[in-house]
């Protein structure tokens, strides 16, 4: 599960951080260069682990990154001043509560790598046939 979620979250990041630069107040949010920056990174890591790690590793990106996404999310409501100059974000409109919306969303991504890198999968043991010829008589094992 963890890979999956690194491939898909991976695109959003991707997707995300270059429109940012296009439309800096995409969906509310405050996508300001630095954070765009952050996003195309994000993207980077996440598409990584996504495709070419190993699932362990991805499990444990997935729970590292998670711990930094819910950390900023809750530093974004608890101490919003050194997100704000993380995410060079001191001219939003709105002041303060405008960032909201970021919170939330860092959140959410957290919570959902968290989960990711917690699941395991579930490893079914394919079907074998061993097929065995003993005086004209077929045995599976």
């Amino acid at each position: 599960m963890a890979k999956a979620i690194c491939k898909v979250l991976g695109v959003v990041f991707l997707i995300v951080g270059l429109l940012g630069f296009i439309s800096p107040n995409l969906l509310g949010m405050h996508l300001s260069g630095i954070h765009n920056i952050i996003h195309l990174i994000s993207a980077a890591l996440a598409l990584y682990f996504g495709f070419a790690a190993s699932p362990s590793a991805a499990r444990a990106f997935s729970l590292i990154f998670g711990a930094i996404y819910l950390l900023l999310g809750a530093m974004g409501f608890i101490n919003p001043g050194p997100v704000i100059a993380l995410l060079q974000a001191r001219h939003a409109p709105g002041g303060l509560r405008s960032l909201a919306a970021d919170n939330i969303v860092h959140l959410l991504l957290g919570a959902i790598f968290i989960i990711a890198g917690l699941a395991r999968a579930s490893h079914v043991a394919p079907i074998t046939i061993h097929r065995r010829t003993t005086g004209g008589t077929t045995a599976r094992g």
